[in-house]
């Protein structure tokens, strides 16, 4: 099959299955932002799923997500930085992407900040949780409830940051292929949104990203406002080194 043919029904499939999801919890399939999650992927994987409809794509490499960002160069794609993100790669972000899903710490927020402010440029953030207690996880530690007060003095500073605007929470909980356990931690996510809003209640907590290709439907029926998916509309990445993938030629 003809590759943008087959993302275009893959991306369709994603679509009608959240619709679908939304509508079994209650809610509008328009509440949920589809994240495409593209790293590893090359420049003409990426310009399929442009044609076949997507307008929000994920990257966790910031040096990898530029080239692909400077290629596309459309005001209608907007690009959201998803993976960890050392501080001395802060300035990447500031200056090419659109969002800032994944930021784990008060050190990288301060980091941020400061650029930003040298810009004058406000950055649209979610503060990343460890819902599942997993080490190799970024983000607050946030598995036991009873932990969460210890978390306000942090995100009280953040939230005080003129260019950092925080719109929400994000996680990446354990991969499971049961997605009952992975309800668990959604369940728990929505819990701590409902407790950052008692206790900020002036502050934007209205975003919630959370969910993958193998849980996106739990995630949207628990509340999900983003699901981040990759192979479930791209295909499996190449198993090319990093530099072949971004090669890329201009659009």
């Amino acid at each position: 099959m003809d590759r943008f043919l087959e993302i275009k029904q893959n991306l369709n499939q994603v679509y009608e299955r959240i619709g679908a999801a939304a509508m079994r919890a209650g809610r509008k399939s328009d509440e949920v932002k589809l994240v495409v999650v593209s790293k590893g992927q090359p420049l003409e994987v990426i310009q399929a799923a442009i044609a076949a409809g997507a307008k929000i794509f994920g990257e966790n490499y910031p040096e990898e997500a530029i080239e692909k960002i400077q290629a596309v160069d459309s005001a209608d794609i907007t690009w959201h930085m998803i993976g960890h993100l050392q501080s001395r790669k802060a300035k990447l972000v500031c200056d090419h992407f659109d969002w800032m899903q994944s930021l784990d710490s008060l050190h990288l927020a301060e980091k941020m900040e400061r650029l930003l402010a040298e810009r004058n440029q406000p950055l649209p953030v979610l503060l990343e949780f460890n819902v599942g207690g997993e080490e190799t996880k970024s983000g607050w530690l946030a598995g036991e409830a009873s932990n969460w007060p210890q978390l306000l003095p942090e995100i009280r500073q953040i939230l005080e940051f003129p260019h950092l605007q925080v719109h929400g929470l994000m996680t990446m909980p354990p991969l499971t292929a049961n997605r009952d356990e992975a309800r668990i931690h959604f369940k728990k996510m929505v819990e701590l949104q409902k407790y950052l809003r008692k206790q900020f209640p002036q502050s934007n907590w209205a975003e919630l990203s959370m969910g993958t290709s193998s849980d996106y439907e739990a995630a949207v029926e628990e509340g999900a406002t983003f699901v981040r998916i990759g192979t479930s509309i791209l295909g499996p990445r190449p198993d090319r080194p990093l530099s072949q993938l971004t090669k890329l030629r201009q659009v």
